[in-house]
């Protein structure tokens, strides 16, 4: 008898060493893993005192916790119009915005196995870059792509940019399937020619246009409003729980295609739908606050060793997204006094030495 029970426990449960077990439903089903959550909500409080720290700055200084009192739905009227009115949509869009550009850097470098595979570098964001500078400097010399991404607007020319940019990487990579190499090797290329219509376009502009679109190249989030809060926002409450429900799949296309075909996964349809998301989220990020550099592969990277997983966990990559940007936010309205950067300029401060910083420790272990 004690042999039966055993044996049924054993069938609902299987044993996984320090890890207990769940189940939703008859599809869903893994082990807990808390420190992936711990690490989730230090993230999530991380950007959270961020977000306080950038809207209170400003001609009128505010607390850390008077700001924090606010959003509880305390503070002066005065207080409740500077932060809810006019400077939380600014900070806001920053967490947003991380926490997209984050959780989209985690999907894609997953999905190629490789960590270098983020939007920045497969050319995703610069195909946006191009279609909004497109807009930005043919829209008033009547010409074709200037009247289109005028009806259009910035933000859906750069999202259909980005789009058009992914769908054209997955149609050149595609051979009876998908690699990760050859989608990194594509990326770049395409990457490469964007960059080289971007160049050309501002050679050929006016030097105020040129300027104009300089400045959205960088990534600012200098005059963003609660029009740029929503979109993102919707895109983020459709895309993150489709994450979450595709992370199953994800964990599985870690292991040789052979393996994850024998698991019974589709893998053509797996890699396809998580490129969507991906894409959609990059998209639309970079269509609210420019290609704001090196947020997709900072915090994947950062995240995966904190958490000390095999692959970039998708909650803590969006967590550690979000008060990255926030933070380089407020470091850059505060480091020249008066005079505020893009914040994209202390992102990719950041995240180029962090870069270099990867590629020593890898060439080390394979010299090793």
């Amino acid at each position: 008898m004690s042999d039966t029970v055993s044996a049924t426990a054993t069938t609902r449960d299987p044993a996984v060493p320090g890890r207990p077990p769940f189940r939703l439903g008859p599809a869903i089903s893994g082990v807990w893993r808390p420190r992936f959550l711990v690490v989730a909500l230090i993230g999530a409080v991380l950007a959270l005192l961020a977000l306080a720290a950038d809207v209170g700055r400003g001609d009128y200084p505010i607390s850390i916790v008077d700001v924090l009192r606010v959003l509880a739905g305390g503070g002066t009227d005065a207080q409740r119009f500077i932060v809810i009115d006019l400077r939380l949509p600014r900070a806001l869009t920053g967490v947003l915005v991380g926490a997209a550009l984050g959780l989209s850097g985690a999907i894609t470098a997953s999905i190629a196995r490789n960590a270098l595979a983020t939007p920045d570098i497969l050319g995703i964001t610069q195909g946006a870059s191009a279609a909004a500078v497109a807009v930005i400097l043919l829209g008033g010399s009547g010409g074709v792509i200037g009247t289109v991404g005028t009806q259009l607007g910035l933000p859906l020319a750069a999202l259909a940019g980005g789009v058009a940019t992914a769908t054209l990487i997955y149609l050149l990579a595609y051979r009876r399937g998908i690699d990760g190499y050859r989608l990194v090797l594509v990326g770049i290329g395409v990457n490469a020619v964007l960059a080289s219509v971007v160049s050309y376009l501002l050679v050929k502009a006016r030097v105020e246009d040129a300027a104009r679109a300089q400045v959205w190249m960088t990534g600012s989030l200098n005059g963003r409003g609660w029009e740029h809060v929503r979109p993102v926002a919707v895109a983020l409450a459709i895309l993150v729980p489709i994450s979450l429900i595709l992370v199953f799949v994800l964990g599985a296309l870690q292991y040789s295609d052979d393996t994850v075909r024998g698991l019974g996964i589709r893998l053509n349809a797996a890699r396809t739908g998580l490129l969507l998301c991906a894409v959609a989220l990059a998209a639309v990020a970079t269509a609210c606050a420019g290609p704001i550099g090196f947020v997709a592969f900072v915090a994947p990277q950062a995240a995966i060793r904190v958490t000390g997983g095999s692959r970039p966990p998708l909650l803590a990559s969006a967590t550690f997204g979000a008060a990255l940007v926030v933070a380089s936010d407020v470091v850059a309205r505060t480091m020249l006094g008066d005079l505020e950067l893009p914040v994209g300029i202390v992102t990719s401060a950041v995240g180029a030495p962090f870069l270099l910083y990867l590629l020593a420790v890898n060439t080390r272990k394979v010299r090793l």
